[in-house]
């Protein structure tokens, strides 16, 4: 990694020299928050996580979508068991959750005032960043508003390492960043590719979806489901010296014994130098102050335990809690949709652009909610 270390020293020698290198100071003071309050098990919040409510207009007309009208109304009820979203432990109905963001609005109000730099950061931005950084045991940690802007956020910082270096011309091709990403990446990241490549910052390559020999001989994953293959990146990382960057969206809380991440679960967190993530998803959150709690750590054996019983059960391969089940066609998509509605379960297609054409899917999100009433919609 000396290359990297000497590369990016460089990059923020050229910063300061040009008298831009920020540093984001809270503007406004709180004492720490108190412990969050923990619970043993279940309370009757969680239910609201996992069950949704729509209303007869928007259910008919989901129902009637792709298909011909049969002139009846069906009779479905309109209380849904929600499979599509990823709130995979339930935290955004959670009690401790609630009040926390109560308390912040209450001081500080709903808007963010100005940006970070300006007059948007708070001490509850830098408690936040200082939990995420130690659960992730990073040095530090730097909040985005949402997960694809930090996807992009990345991607625009390494690409301009070679455009600082160049000083003030475009670098050449064999100055400019070379990029390795999966064929299946998120969108957010091949949208950061591509608006470096566009600047010409970067040098992308495309190897197969967690194909290590492709990206092997290069040197000389969301939808799916499936884990990247973390031990063979680690080997790669340490032959060639390359920045390993991860998205670990849906890892965050849910994969490890303290809900670190994939790169916990693999016990490779030395080796990952970047890790993108959200607070949308397993935190509950959306771009507020979170105070991890690691006291209810039943709700990641919960989660965890529901992916053994549903593998068992449907004996799919199933590794993590995302399952995709490709059904190819469009038509094919929105029939399933529609039966998983009849059934009870909220489960949305997956549809082009976000997948290839003939490659719909459904991507069904394991929770922390109780498996046994799913069981016979899902028996085989």
């Amino acid at each position: 990694m000396a290359q990297w270390d000497a590369l990016v020293d460089a990059a923020l020698a050229r910063l300061a020299s040009r008298s831009l290198l920020r540093a984001t100071r809270p503007i406004a003071l709180a004492p720490p928050p108190a412990p969050p309050e923990t619970f043993p098990g279940p309370g009757p919040w969680d239910r609201a996580a996992v069950e949704i409510r729509l209303d007869r207009a928007t259910l008919n007309e989901w129902l009637a979508e792709g298909s011909e009208a049969s002139g009846q109304e069906e009779e479905v009820g309109e209380k849904l068991i929600l499979f599509s979203g990823n709130d995979y432990m339930g935290l955004s109905s959670h009690p401790a959750i609630r009040g926390a963001a109560m308390k912040a609005a209450k001081e500080y109000g709903m808007g963010p005032r100005g940006s970070a730099l300006i007059c948007g950061y708070t001490t509850y931005h830098k408690l936040v960043e200082e939990s995420l950084a130690a659960l992730k045991k990073k040095e530090d940690c730097l909040l985005c508003p949402t997960g694809f802007s930090a996807n992009m956020a990345v991607m625009t910082a390494l690409g301009n390492i070679s455009s600082l270096l160049a000083v003030g011309r475009k670098p050449a091709e064999n100055e400019r960043i070379a990029v390795f990403s999966d064929a299946l990446n998120h969108a957010s990241i091949i949208d950061g590719i591509r608006l470096v490549e566009r600047q010409q910052e970067v040098v992308a390559f495309v190897y197969k979806h967690c194909d290590m020999s492709h990206l092997d001989h290069l040197f000389l994953f969301s939808m799916d489901g499936d884990f990247s293959p973390f031990p063979e990146l680690v080997k790669l990382r340490r032959k060639y010296g390359f920045l390993l960057v991860i998205d670990d969206a849906h890892g965050t809380l849910v994969c490890g014994e303290n809900g670190g991440g994939a790169p916990e679960l693999f016990e490779c967190e030395n080796d990952i130098d970047i890790s993108v993530g959200t607070l949308s998803k397993a935190a509950g959150c959306q771009g507020a102050a979170l105070y991890v709690s690691r006291e209810e750590k039943w709700r990641r054996s919960v989660v965890w335990r529901h992916v053994q019983y549903f593998a068992s059960l449907t004996k799919l391969n199933i590794t993590s809690p995302i399952i995709s089940i490709v059904v190819g066609s469009e038509e094919a998509a929105l029939r399933a949709g529609r039966h998983m509605l009849r059934s009870g379960f909220h489960a949305t297609p997956i549809r082009p652009p976000t997948v290839a054409n003939n490659s719909q899917c459904f991507s069904f999100f394991r929770r922390h909610h109780k498996a046994g009433g799913c069981t016979e919609a899902v028996a085989p």
